[in-house]
C-alpha cells in the first residue's frame, strides 16, 4: 500500500513539474516582446566565389531587456533560393515552399541575450542589386503556440556602394548611377516653348493650326448625334470636373463642341476642327469619336479653371496598332478597386483599348468565382493560417496586407462597365497549367472538406492535381507544387465552370466577351513525369508518345472549350511551343497548329543576350496573331537603371523612359545596341529571323505590362507606370518615327535625338503637369537631377525639361520652399538638389559635394 502510494506520489510530482515548467516556459515567450528584434540587412557580394550567386549579412539584435530562449521560429520571404548559410552555433534555417523560410535554433543555441546580436551569412542564387531584392514579412512563432506569428519590424537596409556589391556577374558592365552618369545623358537636352509644342497627345497623325482660336467656358454646349449620348455625356463629365459646371446640350450657333458622325473613316479614327465658334469631333465610330474627346482633353491647359481659349487647328488621327494594351497583374499584391479605376482611367487619356487583367497566379486568385467560391474564401488571401495560403512576397503572418483581397462580382461587373465605357475591353488570365498555386490549394480545401462529409464524387470534380504524383520540380519563383495536371478530366470541369461564370459576369455587365488568356509561361522541367494519372492518360492516347506530347494537347483542349464558347485562345507565347528533341537535344520549337485556330500568342522574353531575341517574330512569321509584349523594352516592373533605391526586378533589363519610346516594333534589332548587363551585341543579332511582310500583318498590336511581385501600394504602381506609359502610348498610337525607318545610322540617331527632345519637353511640361490633377493627381516618378562639378561649380539639368530644380548648401533634404537653381552654384559645401512637380512634390534627392 505504501510503495503504490509513493509511486502515485511521484507520478503526480512528475506531472505537476512538466505542468510548470511548461507554464513557465509560455510565461517567458509571453514576456518576451518580438517588438523587441531589430533586423538589419546589407549585400555583402554578388557573384560570390564566381559561382553567379550572392551573400548577404542578416543581423538579428534583441534591443529588449529580456534574453531571447531558443523556443521560436523566424519566417520570412526571399526571392533567392538560400543554398548555404554560414550561422552562429544553434541556429538553421529551412526551406518551406516558393519563398518562404524560416529560422529555427536547435539545442545547441542558448540565448540571445538582451542587446546582444548575432551575424546571419546567406548565399542564394542569382544576384541582389536593389531594396526590393531584400528579405522582407519577418514574423516570429512561438513553439508554445505554434499556430500565430507576430509580425517583426521590417529589416534596416544598408546601401550597397562597392563594385563587388552591385556588380551582379563578371561580364557586367552596369554600375551604378551617379548624378554625374544623369547629368551626361541630360546634356543634350533642350528647352522647347511650350507654345511650340503639338498640345495632342499622344502625336496625332497630322496637326494643323489655323489662325482662329476657341473660348470654352461654362456657357458652351454639347451638340451630339444621338449615336454619341454615351461619348457626350462622358465628355460633359469631365467638363463639369473642369470648368465647374456641365455644359448645355440645347444646340447653339456658337460656343459649342460637336460631337459628328461621318461614313467612311477607320473604326478608331477622328478629326477634328477647332475654329472660333466651334470644336467639331468628326468620325464614323463611337471609338473615334471617344478618342478625340481625349485629345481635346490633352489640349486643355493642365489645372483645371472657368474659362479655356484653344487655339484653332485642323487634326486628322488614327491609331498604329489596333490592339493597345496593359497588363495589370494583381494577383501577387492586390490593387483596391479603384486604383484599377485609376488605371483605366489612364488608359482611355492615352488611348489604349485593352487592360489584359492577370487575376490569378501562385500567389493568389483575386476573383470571385460564385460557383467555385473556395477560389477566393481560401485563394485570395495569404496568411500564417492553414485557412489561407502561405506568406509570400512579404505580406506577413496576417491577411491584412496587400496579399489578401479580391474582386467580387459585383467589383468586377463594375469594373467591366467602367472599363467599356471608356473603349477598353477586359481580357481576364486564367494563369495555367502552370503558375497555379492558388488554385491547386483552393481546390485540395474543397476536396479535404468533401471527403471529410463522404461526398466522394463531388470532392473530385474540380481537382487539380493527381494525388498519387511523385514528379519533383521547382519552379522559377521556387514553387514545388504549383502546375495543374492536364491529365485529370477535373481540370478541364473546373475550366468550363470558371469559364461560364466569368462569362456570365460579362453579360451582366452587357460588355462582350470575346476571348480569355489561359497564361502558359514557365512551367518548370520534371513536371507530370512521375504522375500515374498522365501514365496512364497517354497509354489510352494514341497520339500521345510522352509527356512532352501533354503541353499541345492541354492547348489544344481549352481552346476546343474556348470555340465551343465563340471565344478564342489567347495566351504567353509558350502555349505556341513544343518540346522536342533534335539530335539528342532537347529544344522547343514552333507548334503551328494553333496559329491555324486564331490563337493569340504574346511574346514576352526577347530578353537580349538570351538567345531567344526572334521568337515573336517567329510567331507572327507562322501565322499567329502575336501581341508584342517584350521583356527588353514594355515591363515596367523593371527598375529604371541601377540604383540600389530603384523598385522593381532587373532579370530582363533596366528600363527607363526611353525603353518604350524607343521600341521599334517590326525591327527591333536596330537600335537594340547593349545586352541585361550591358555589353555590345555586336553582330549576334544578325543572324536571328526577321519579321516577314506576313508576319508583319500577324503583329496585332503592342502591350505594356506590370507584374507585381514588389507592387505592395498604390503610389509604387503608379511610380513604376508612369511617366514609362507615355513613352509606350506614343509607339502604340502614333505613326511610324522617321528615324525607325530610316537606314542611315547617323541620320537615323539625328532624327531620334530630335524627336526625343519633342517627346520629353511634351512630357515635362503638359503631361505631367497635367497629372497632376487629373484624377485628383498621380503618383508618377519624378526624374533625380543630374549634377557634377565643371569649374569649381555645381552645374545640374533634368532628363524630362519643365521640371522645377531647388537645392540647398546647409546639408538639409530641399523642399518645395527651397531656392530653384537657375544656373551653376558656386558654394563650396554640400550640395543637395531635388526635382519637384507643378503641385510640390519632390524626387529623391541628388547629393554632390563641391570642395
Amino acid at each position: 500500500m505504501i510503495l503504490i502510494h509513493l509511486k502515485n506520489i511521484s507520478t503526480y510530482l512528475t506531472v505537476g513539474l512538466i505542468i510548470l515548467l511548461s507554464t513557465v516556459s509560455k510565461s517567458q515567450t509571453k514576456s518576451f516582446n518580438p517588438a523587441d528584434l531589430n533586423l538589419t540587412w546589407k549585400i555583402l557580394e554578388n557573384n560570390h566565389q564566381g559561382k553567379g550567386k550572392n551573400l548577404t549579412e542578416l543581423n538579428i539584435k534583441n534591443t529588449g531587456s529580456l534574453p531571447l530562449r531558443s523556443d521560436w521560429k523566424i519566417y520570412f520571404n526571399y526571392a533567392r533560393q538560400i543554398t548555404e548559410h554560414t550561422f552562429p552555433s544553434g541556429i538553421s534555417v529551412k526551406h518551406v515552399n516558393g519563398d518562404l523560410f524560416y529560422l529555427f535554433p536547435d539545442k545547441t543555441f542558448k540565448v540571445l541575450k538582451s542587446k546582444e546580436s548575432i551575424n546571419l551569412d546567406l548565399v542564394a542564387s542569382d544576384w541582389v542589386v536593389n531594396y526590393t531584392d531584400a528579405p522582407s514579412g519577418f514574423f516570429l512563432v512561438w513553439d508554445a503556440d505554434p499556430e500565430r506569428g507576430y509580425a517583426l519590424k521590417e529589416p534596416t537596409l544598408i546601401k550597397s556602394d562597392s563594385p563587388k556589391q552591385y556588380l551582379r556577374t563578371a561580364d557586367d558592365k552596369l554600375h551604378l548611377k551617379t548624378p554625374q552618369d544623369l547629368y551626361e545623358e541630360n546634356k543634350g537636352n533642350i528647352d522647347i516653348p511650350i507654345d511650340k509644342i503639338i498640345p495632342v497627345f499622344p502625336t496625332p497623325l497630322s496637326y494643323k493650326i489655323n489662325d482662329q482660336s476657341f473660348t470654352l467656358s461654362q456657357t458652351g454646349s454639347i451638340n451630339y448625334n444621338e449615336r454619341f449620348a454615351n461619348e457626350a455625356a462622358f465628355l460633359n463629365d469631365y467638363l463639369e470636373s473642369y470648368l465647374g459646371k456641365k455644359l448645355d446640350t440645347q444646340k447653339k450657333t456658337s460656343g459649342r463642341i460637336s460631337l459628328v458622325h461621318k461614313d467612311g473613316m477607320k473604326d478608331e479614327a477622328y478629326e477634328i476642327e477647332i475654329t472660333n465658334t466651334e470644336i467639331a469631333i468628326v468620325a464614323s465610330s463611337n471609338s473615334g469619336i471617344f478618342y478625340g474627346i481625349q485629345s481635346l482633353k490633352t489640349m486643355l491647359p493642365a489645372k483645371p479653371q472657368n474659362v479655356v481659349k484653344i487655339k484653332g487647328a485642323i487634326i486628322n488621327d488614327e491609331p498604329r496598332f489596333a490592339y493597345r494594351g496593359f497588363m495589370m497583374e494583381v494577383a501577387r499584391n492586390f490593387q483596391p478597386k479603384n486604383e484599377v479605376k485609376r488605371v483605366i482611367d489612364l488608359m482611355a487619356l492615352y488611348k489604349l483599348n485593352t487592360l489584359h487583367f492577370h487575376f490569378s497566379d501562385d500567389e493568389a486568385w483575386r476573383l470571385q468565382i460564385p460557383s467555385i467560391p473556395e477560389l477566393t474564401e481560401v485563394g485570395s488571401k495569404r496568411s500564417f493560417s492553414k485557412e489561407t495560403l502561405q506568406p509570400t512576397l512579404g505580406s506577413g503572418p496576417n491577411a491584412n496586407s496587400s496579399g489578401s483581397g479580391f474582386y467580387s462580382k459585383a467589383d468586377f461587373i463594375e469594373l467591366l462597365k467602367y472599363a467599356d465605357q471608356r473603349h477598353i475591353r477586359v481580357i481576364p488570365e486564367i494563369e495555367s497549367p502552370g503558375h497555379a498555386r492558388a488554385a491547386i490549394k483552393s481546390m485540395d480545401v474543397r476536396y479535404e472538406r468533401l471527403m471529410k462529409q463522404g461526398k466522394k464524387q463531388e470532392a473530385e470534380e474540380y481537382l487539380l492535381r493527381d494525388l498519387s504524383d511523385k514528379s519533383q520540380y521547382v519552379s522559377v519563383q521556387n514553387w514545388n507544387d504549383n502546375v495543374i495536371n492536364p491529365a485529370m478530366p477535373s481540370v478541364y470541369t473546373f475550366f468550363e465552370t470558371v469559364i461560364d461564370d466569368i462569362a456570365a459576369m460579362y453579360q451582366d455587365a452587357g460588355v462582350k466577351l470575346e476571348t480569355i488568356h489561359f497564361g502558359g509561361d514557365e512551367v518548370p522541367a520534371g513536371v507530370w513525369e512521375k504522375s500515374p494519372a498522365i501514365e496512364s492518360f497517354i497509354k489510352s492516347n494514341p497520339g500521345l508518345a510522352s509527356v512532352n506530347d501533354v503541353w499541345p494537347y492541354y492547348y489544344t483542349k481549352i481552346n476546343d472549350i474556348l470555340r465551343k464558347r465563340n471565344l478564342y485562345l489567347s495566351a504567353w507565347e509558350e502555349a505556341g511551343l513544343r518540346k522536342t528533341v533534335v539530335d539528342g537535344t532537347r529544344k522547343e520549337i514552333v507548334n503551328e497548329e494553333l496559329a491555324k485556330q486564331n490563337a493569340h500568342l504574346y511574346a514576352w522574353n526577347n530578353q537580349i543576350g538570351w538567345g531567344n531575341e526572334d521568337l515573336p517574330y517567329r510567331l507572327a512569321n507562322v501565322g499567329y496573331k502575336t501581341i508584342l509584349t517584350c521583356v527588353s523594352n514594355m515591363y515596367f516592373d523593371m527598375a529604371y537603371y541601377k540604383d540600389f533605391y530603384e523598385p522593381g526586378y532587373y532579370w530582363g533589363t533596366y528600363a527607363d523612359l526611353d525603353k518604350p519610346f524607343s521600341f521599334i516594333p517590326y525591327n527591333y534589332y536596330k537600335n537594340t545596341v547593349l545586352d541585361r548587363m550591358g555589353n555590345p551585341v555586336g553582330n549576334s543579332l544578325d543572324k536571328k529571323e526577321r519579321l516577314t511582310p506576313e508576319g508583319q500583318r500577324n503583329i496585332a498590336g503592342l502591350q505594356c505590362a506590370i507584374f507585381g511581385e514588389t507592387v505592395k501600394t498604390t503610389a509604387q504602381l503608379e511610380y513604376l507606370l508612369l511617366p514609362r506609359l507615355l513613352g509606350f502610348s506614343e509607339r502604340a498610337w502614333s505613326a511610324d518615327p522617321e528615324w525607325a525607318a530610316e537606314t542611315d545610322p547617323a541620320k537615323s540617331n539625328v532624327l531620334y535625338k530630335r524627336d526625343w527632345q519633342r517627346f520629353v519637353n511634351t512630357v515635362g511640361k503638359r503631361e505631367l503637369p497635367r497629372l497632376d490633377y487629373y484624377n485628383g493627381g498621380y503618383c508618377y516618378r519624378i526624374p533625380l537631377p543630374g549634377a557634377k562639378i565643371d569649374n569649381g561649380k555645381v552645374v545640374a539639368n533634368m532628363q524630362i525639361p519643365g521640371l522645377t530644380i531647388r537645392y540647398t548648401t546647409n546639408g538639409t533634404i530641399p523642399t518645395s520652399s527651397d531656392k530653384i537653381y537657375t544656373g551653376p552654384i558656386s558654394a563650396k559645401t554640400t550640395i543637395k538638389l531635388r526635382a519637384f512637380t507643378t503641385t510640390g512634390r519632390g524626387s529623391r534627392t541628388t547629393t554632390i559635394i563641391n570642395k
